[in-house]
This record gives C-alpha cells, structure tokens and sequence, in this order.
C-alpha cells in the first residue's frame, strides 16, 4: 500500500474545510488553493491584491519547502483573482516576480468572490519532482 505524503499550514480552516494543502503522489504534488494566511492562520483581508500575492507565494514557497522542491519544480499554476481585470498588472508583475525565468502553464481567472472576505487571490498548483530543482 502505497502511503500519501499529506502537507497541513496547521491553521483551522484546513479541519474546518476539511482539505489538505499538499499530497504527493509519485511524482507529482498536488497543491490546494494557497491563501494568504499568516502563520496563526489568521486571514488579513487588505484590499491589496499585490500583498496577497506576496503572502500567498510565501506560502506556498513552505509547500515547496516541506517537499524539498524549488519554483522550477512547478509545472502548472492555477490563479482565481477577484476582479482580475482591474488586478491583471500587478498579477503578472508578482508572477514574474516570483517564478523569475521559470514558466509553468497558468491559468488566471476572474472570479467575483472567493471563500473569505476580502480575499482577492488563491493559488493552486502541480509540482513535479522528477525536474531538476
């Protein structure tokens, strides 16, 4: 039997939603939606997409940590953003910013909301171990 590698930020929402932020399977880890949560858990609703952006990255850079991968490792990235036209430069800019050369595939999507007021960003992802980091 062929046990899971579970990643948990530890916060409450992940036993309130009942979800996980990581399994690896193979190869392959499967990322859920990456918020920007601060280490309590606590959600800070700013009306700044740019520092979402910056916290949610952060956090996923612990998924990355926990199974030793870096950012070249990420091969496909899903982006919800609320009101994504009026956000869509400093999207970009904090992709840019956080992938440098690397680019995965990306799918960016308007959304009217998102699970928590105020939030303007959730990320989810795929990372392949098999690449080199």
């Amino acid at each position: 039997m062929t046990t899971l590698d579970v990643y948990d930020h530890g916060i409450p929402a992940e036993g309130h939603f009942g979800y996980a932020q990581a399994i690896r399977s193979g190869d392959l880890v499967h990322v859920s939606g990456q918020l920007s949560f601060d280490d309590a858990g606590s959600f800070d609703p700013k009306d700044d997409v740019a520092a979402q952006l910056d916290r949610t990255y952060a956090n996923l850079d612990k998924v990355l940590a926990h199974y030793g991968a870096t950012r070249n490792q990420v091969v496909s990235q899903t982006l919800y953003v609320v009101d994504l036209v009026r956000s869509a430069e400093a999207v970009a800019k904090g992709n840019r910013t956080y992938f440098g050369t690397h680019r995965p595939v990306s799918t960016a999507l308007g959304v009217t909301e998102l699970t928590f007021p105020g939030q303007l960003v959730e990320i989810g992802c795929v990372i392949d171990m098999k690449l080199p980091a």
